[in-house]
């Protein structure tokens, strides 16, 4: 029989809120979201939270978020931080790493089923790439090995190789697309054994070839739109989430219907 929870909270950043994955009023979903739904969908009594807020460091999800997960004591938790860290200059591995360790436990002391996640691999679309790659794969055997050693039930992202695909990201380059962020929620749930539709994970349809001036001229307007903003941000200690609160920060039952696969995720 597939495994059941009656309750659900959802911690970390922009990508545990489902950035960029819009519903058509304009709110995110996200793989988080999905996930819920598909749970929601086994258990009438199921109730979920996503205390996740864009911009936020590790240290903040921690800060502003674990208590209030542990006040909740829901049967699982999701921790998903240190990306924004890793894209910081003098990101701290071994402080990080102690804090996740320390995370992990505390939330596993709860009772709860703790899911972690690796970061998808995006590098690809990155500048500084070799830089990013050697952090996220560092970061990730962190993650890989706290799981293992207090017993978390982990997706492995990193290790999904169709992830490297653009269509799998937003234009940001930084943020899963709706089809990136359907595959990730097949991951989860496949990862926590309850039963998932194929094809959320299936492989794309072969990309259209993009010719080489196109593929530059698509460059410098990433980098006008969304790289120097970030940049600008950085100067300037603003972050994305200023003023933005948890779009879902009480344990409540589902009322998004719909955990339907996508059919907009093979255009090249």
């Amino acid at each position: 029989m597939p495994r059941q929870f009656n309750s659900f909270v959802a911690l970390g950043d922009s990508f545990t809120e489902g950035m960029v994955d819009p519903r058509p009023d304009g709110t995110f979903r996200g793989w988080a979201d999905r996930v819920a739904e598909v749970l929601a969908a086994q258990n009438p009594d199921f109730r979920y939270a996503n205390l996740a807020v864009r911009g936020r460091l590790f240290k903040g999800i921690v800060n502003e978020q674990v208590p209030l997960a542990i006040a909740m004591r829901p049967e699982l938790v999701s921790f998903v931080a240190g990306g924004n860290d890793a894209l910081r200059p003098g990101f701290d591995l071994p402080k990080i790493s102690r804090r996740l360790d320390w995370v992990v436990g505390r939330l596993s002391d709860t009772g709860a089923t703790v899911l972690l996640l690796t970061a998808a691999d995006v590098t690809f679309l990155l500048p500084a790439r070799r830089v990013i790659e050697e952090r996220a794969e560092a970061y990730n055997d962190v993650i890989r090995q706290t799981a293992a050693r207090h017993g978390a039930v982990l997706a492995d992202l990193w290790r999904d190789r169709g992830f490297v695909d653009r269509r799998m990201w937003a234009p940001d380059r930084l943020h899963l697309s709706p089809v990136g962020h359907q595959r990730a929620a097949g991951r989860v749930l496949a990862a926590l054994g309850v039963p998932v539709d194929e094809t959320w994970f299936a492989d794309l349809p072969p990309a259209t070839a993009r010719p080489w001036l196109r593929a530059r001229s698509e460059d410098v307007r990433w980098a006008g739109r969304y790289f120097a903003p970030w940049v600008r941000r950085r100067l300037t200690g603003r972050s994305s989430g200023d003023g933005i609160t948890a779009k879902r920060p009480a344990l409540d039952r589902m009322v998004e219907a719909t955990a339907e696969p996508l059919d907009d995720g093979a255009a090249g």
